[in-house]
């Protein structure tokens, strides 16, 4: 028989890659989750994983147990939500900045309709600015969008630097104009690198300017130009240019937004799950394109 507490801990290592933060998310002792893995492995005679100083990753066996560990646990919550009073269900409109879509929206999505099967998703990504109009006119329910430090409208969850990158700091740098890699208006970090610059009157020319995530990720690490993003969600292969040599720039705080009309149990169920995600800080840096909003 496999037991579901420790596949549950198994499916969060898997996920995480850490026992530490798989430890936080799961309210208990690392030791505790390092004997769940353990008393896996021996009751199926397998390794499931690979633990290092650097790294965790899943063998042959623990990849091939992954997809039946993630459905057992499904069927628990499904079994479990049809006799939750009050359960969310029907459907939810979500709207989300581009940050977040690529590192941190995949896991929190996979977790929340994982426990919440009856909820209908219609999910909208967009800039921090256009979300808001989006709710302003009642199209979403709940929006995970990014505010100037203070500003009010929202719940913050989060606070973040924003931070300079570029595929090859010093050529940037010895360029006559700066090169940026923006988002098109409304972007609120497009307004905030530009405030920095024109206060340190560093001259600037835009190089790329693009809707697509992966096409402004793409050109900066092609070298085309500077990138800015939340330091914690920065995409790989990009290089942190800190000041002095670049102004500094204003933190950003990432927030939930809730309108008044939205169902109140599906609102408070996702935003539990962001809090329990979020609440200490985002996982790790994106391995794919970071956005902006």
């Amino acid at each position: 028989m496999l037991d579901l507490v420790q596949l549950r801990s198994f499916v969060m290592v898997a996920q995480t890659r850490s026992f530490t933060l798989s430890a936080e998310r799961l309210g208990l002792g690392q030791s505790t989750v390092s004997q769940h893995l353990q008393r896996l492995e021996r009751g199926l005679g397998r390794r499931l994983v690979d633990r290092d100083t650097h790294a965790v990753r899943l063998t042959a066996d623990g990849e091939a147990l992954l997809p039946h560990a993630r459905q057992l646990l499904a069927l628990e919550r499904q079994a479990a939500g049809q006799f939750a009073k009050e359960a969310p269900r029907g459907p939810f409109r979500l709207g989300v900045s581009e940050d977040l879509v690529s590192g941190q929206l995949p896991g929190l999505l996979e977790d929340f309709i994982a426990d919440y099967p009856s909820v209908d998703l219609q999910l909208s990504v967009a800039l921090s600015k256009t979300l808001a109009e989006m709710q302003d006119r009642g199209d979403l329910d709940l929006v995970m969008a990014k505010r100037r430090i203070g500003e009010r409208r929202g719940d913050a969850i989060l606070r973040e630097p924003l931070v300079w990158l570029a595929s090859d700091p010093e050529a940037m740098l010895a360029k006559p104009a700066l090169p940026l890699i923006v988002f098109p208006p409304p972007s609120l970090t497009r307004v905030l690198l530009m405030e920095a610059l024109e206060r340190s009157a560093t001259p600037w020319r835009i190089v790329c300017s693009c809707q697509s995530l992966s096409g402004l990720t793409a050109a900066a690490r092609a070298g085309m130009g500077v990138l800015v993003q939340p330091r914690s969600l920065a995409p790989a292969g990009l290089s942190e240019i800190a000041p002095p040599l670049l102004p500094a720039l204003d933190d950003v705080e990432f927030v939930l937004v809730t309108s008044r009309s939205a169902d109140h149990a599906t609102v408070s169920a996702f935003s539990r799950k962001v809090r329990e995600r979020f609440g200490k800080g985002f996982a790790g840096p994106a391995e794919g394109a970071a956005g902006d909003a």
